[in-house]
């Protein structure tokens, strides 16, 4: 591996692309030193078989023995372009990245930042400044998908309701029906629109949500109307034993948006022609939202991670999705001041319960 240690001559600006292994001092202190040198070893060797196909004559390697930190200098004259475009750098730090977390089964921090040509090695402060630049980008990339993803929903439903007016020969009584819950669609994508940066899914900070409370049981009735075109498309039921009213301090269409996730997540995970179960219960205490499906479930050693933003289960690899729809579920209820979890199903699959703070009034004066 080359190390850069003098000046780059020329002038003008260069890529400076980082990688880093954050839990290498975990590995350390828990396995001691020699477990970590042997990761840092197969980390090396990984860096250098993938800079070695994706790199060209003239860029620079670097990684001081006992760090976890691997650098790369863009050096070599980009072809007809006067430096290497964002997508580049981000294209080439994923395949990096990706073999290195193969080999090390460590999670891969990554981060670029262009930097003088007159700068010198080992450049400690523009190598903080590209994994903080990474750590931004990854903030953004995860937020904006997050939005993607919840615009999506109402589109959706949209799209399954004024499709099956044209296709089909609907009674009036149900045509209007579709198009309220149309309309109602509409609506609520306005609204998240025009506060999407205050209904930010990742704001895990619970202000202005205790100020809000919503009928639990009218916004499941909402949510289970939105998603039954897609259980309809798979043959399945949705049974429902709900309590009503039941309110809880959260906005409506926070709630909505939340049990929207499970009836999704349970149509997509579930069997063909089989059953979602929603239940809903309160008391003083506490208003529970459970959602049941019937399919493969998820393993004790995944429970932990699967509200996590981007992370899939093993279950998941066949099925479409990004990941991101129970950590959304998981934010809304933690934002609300409540809970998520995930178990067994009676059912066979997985189940999901949401615990929700209740109206402040709604259980006054109740023995």
């Amino acid at each position: 591996m080359v190390s850069a240690t003098n000046s780059l001559p020329d002038s003008g600006q260069l890529p400076l692309l980082v990688l880093r292994l954050p839990e290498l001092e975990q590995v350390a202190w828990r396995e001691g030193k020699r477990a970590a040198r042997r990761v840092e070893r197969r980390a090396a060797l990984a860096f250098r078989a993938a800079a070695s196909r994706v790199l060209r004559a003239g860029d620079r390697c670097m990684h001081e023995h006992g760090r976890d930190v691997f650098a790369i200098v863009v050096a070599a004259p980009s072809r007809g372009v006067a430096r290497p475009a964002a997508s580049n750098c981000r294209a080439m730090l994923g395949r990096i990245a990706s073999e290195m977390a193969t080999q090390t089964g460590l999670h891969i921090e990554t981060g670029w930042i262009f930097i003088a040509r007159s700068a010198k090695a080992p450049y400690p402060e523009e190598i903080q400044g590209a994994l903080e630049r990474g750590s931004r980008e990854r903030e953004r990339y995860e937020f904006f998908a997050a939005i993607g993803h919840e615009l999506r929903t109402p589109l959706a439903s949209i799209r399954g309701y004024l499709e099956t007016l044209i296709d089909g020969e609907l009674d009036s009584p149900t045509s209007q029906r579709f198009l309220h819950t149309a309309q109602r669609e509409a609506l609520r994508m306005g609204r998240m629109i025009d506060g999407m940066f205050e209904f930010s899914l990742l704001d895990l900070s619970a202000d202005g949500f205790g100020a809000h409370s919503c009928d639990v049981a009218e916004q499941i009735a909402l949510a289970i109307e939105i998603v039954a075109p897609l259980a309809t498309a798979r043959g399945m039921t949705i049974g429902r034993d709900v309590v009503s009213p039941a309110s809880a301090s959260i906005e409506p269409d926070a709630c909505q948006q939340l049990v929207i996730n499970l009836l999704e997540n349970a149509t997509k995970y579930g069997n063909d022609g089989g059953t979602i179960g929603v239940t809903l219960s309160a008391d003083k205490d506490c208003v529970r939202i459970v959602v049941d499906d019937d399919g493969p479930g998820i393993g004790e050693a995944e429970r932990s991670s699967v509200f996590a933003l981007r992370v899939r289960g093993r279950e998941s690899a066949a099925r479409h999705g990004a990941g991101i729809g129970l950590a959304i579920v998981k934010l809304i209820a933690e934002r609300a001041g409540g809970s998520a979890a995930v178990s067994d199903s009676p059912l066979g699959g997985a189940r999901f319960e949401v615990l929700l703070p209740p109206k402040a009034e709604f259980f006054t004066g109740a023995s």
